[in-house]
């Protein structure tokens, strides 16, 4: 996408954020955080998007678990965007109920 353009990978093969343990969670974005600080002093970017998919209706396309750590600049043309939905409060408030429910 931009020069600098990072992968974070773990090393056993996990195909999604699934199959990570804590442990693995856990260095896998503590590793993405020390590659986007050092992808800001490198590349001088003016911000730096991570992002990571989860199975196909979630745009994955490589199965094994990475994060890349993409260097942004104003105007670089990639675009992150969707609608907002802005649903009323009762319906956030029922959503947190079921995230609740099973965490």
């Amino acid at each position: 996408m931009n020069p600098g353009h990072a992968l974070v990978v773990v090393k056993p093969h996990r195909a999604n954020i699934y199959e990570l343990d804590d442990d693995l969670a856990s260095a896998a974005f503590r590793t993405a955080a020390r590659v986007a600080r050092a992808v800001k002093k490198a590349y001088g970017c003016e911000g730096v998007t991570l992002f990571q998919a989860n199975e196909p209706a979630g745009a994955q396309t490589v199965f094994h678990f990475h994060i890349h750590v993409l260097p942004r600049w104003e105007g670089d043309g990639l675009a992150l965007a969707w609608p907002a939905k802005n649903p009323p409060r009762e319906a956030l408030e029922e959503m947190a109920a079921k995230l609740r429910a099973v965490i």
